[in-house]
């Protein structure tokens, strides 16, 4: 990106999240003054792991943030789809064979502190324990008494986004008939590599992460309801229980479990209005994911580069915010299309499910290259590629 039009401009932030901070990093290294608000006391993620593909390391490069990303995550080997009940490994992909830069595997406060960090050092003014009250056109009051100007006003606020329910109103979530719990535990010599488990109306998926650590995403399918958002503390034998046909590797691992966060995943739709002439969302506030791609952060990452760099080389704010969307909406909705059917693929049962898995072995046997061209869409898109 070049210096252009967002030299000067006031970008106020709401949500210090990895959208948020993303966001702030990409528009202060353009030259805007930005500060970013926080309603949590500190700069935190509660998660666990991310996987940061191609296509999101792309943006951490254009930061300057690639040899830093190398320290404090790491670089995937491979992904083996597996049989959660035999053990089996179903298939290898290849992760080195990418083209661009590495797939990594992070913890999300890694992520958070670099991207942070990034930030103040580009002179970006962070403040947590303030939550946005009040929107207007061109100001937000937040719960700590202070009234905030901007030029532009960013709602990287996520999930509950005010800033999106401000533009669009209140839209209604419906439950997928899907949990899932997260956990963190300690492993040696893991491999670096992620693992999906799949079983009959469950998945589990694995990968390391440093300092010795593994990242669980376990997901079960049923019919009762578990309030949304992932802030929600469960016994670790419940996911015990609910794999107890699975494979003795597999068991190991969810033995090692002493906590978990479990939470109900439900589907929103792709904002309709992403923006007016001076405020606009990203990320989980335009468009929340299902966990079943490993992409919410990394459109994350590539929606904050493309709404500066958009509002860098347009004078007039509105057509910036309105290409911007453009931009980003099919793109964002057919990752968002492709996740949906991963909730499908990864629980598939009896005939389907062995069917399924003789073509994805016989896939990863003879023509493994094919599998990593079908995701190209995805992992080899550059939205720092320069434009004519």
């Amino acid at each position: 990106m070049t210096t252009g039009a967002n030299k000067g401009r006031s970008v106020v932030i709401v949500g210090g999240g990895i959208a948020g901070l993303a966001a702030a990093l990409c528009f202060a290294r353009t030259g805007a003054k930005v500060r970013v608000y926080e309603q949590a006391k500190e700069l935190k993620e509660v998660g666990a792991g991310l996987q940061i593909t191609p296509n999101g390391a792309a943006v951490l490069k254009a930061l300057g943030l690639s040899e830093i990303a190398d320290k404090r995550a790491i670089r995937g080997a491979a992904v083996r789809p597996m049989d959660a009940i035999s053990g089996k490994q179903v298939a290898s992909f290849d992760l080195t064979q990418l083209d661009g830069e590495p797939y990594r595997f992070f913890h999300r406060a890694d992520l958070l502190d670099i991207l942070a960090t990034g930030a103040i050092q580009a002179g970006v003014e962070i403040t947590t324990d303030a939550r946005a009250e009040e929107l207007g056109p061109d100001y937000v009051r937040f719960s700590n008494d202070e009234t905030v100007q901007g030029d532009l006003i960013i709602g990287a606020d996520g999930l509950h986004s005010v800033v999106r329910q401000d533009l669009n109103g209140r839209d209604t979530p419906f439950f997928t008939g899907q949990v899932a719990w997260r956990s963190v535990v300690q492993v040696r010599d893991a491999e670096p590599v992620a693992r999906i488990w799949m079983g009959p109306k469950k998945h589990v998926v694995t990968y390391p992460l440093i300092g010795g650590r593994m990242n669980i995403v376990a997901v079960q399918e049923r019919d009762d309801w578990v309030a949304e958002g992932w802030h929600y503390f469960d016994e670790p034998s419940h996911v015990r229980e609910a794999f107890a046909d699975c494979a003795p590797e597999l068991k190991n691992i969810l033995d090692q479990m002493q906590t978990t966060r479990l939470w109900g995943l439900f589907r929103h739709p792709v904002a309709k209005v992403w923006h007016d002439d001076t405020r606009v969302i990203l990320g989980d506030a335009a468009h929340p994911t299902l966990p079943f791609l490993a992409q919410g952060a990394n459109l994350a990452l590539e929606d904050a580069y493309v709404l500066a760099d958009e509002c860098d080389r347009c004078e007039d704010q509105s057509t910036a915010l309105a290409l911007y969307q453009s931009a980003r909406r099919d793109r964002v909705s057919r990752a968002i299309e492709a996740a949906n059917a991963n909730a499908v693929n990864y629980h598939l049962q009896g005939m389907k499910r062995t069917a399924a898995h003789a073509a994805l072995g016989l896939l990863s046997a003879t023509a493994p290259q094919l599998f990593l061209k079908r995701m190209d869409w995805l992992y080899g898109h550059d939205v720092t590629a320069e434009k004519s």
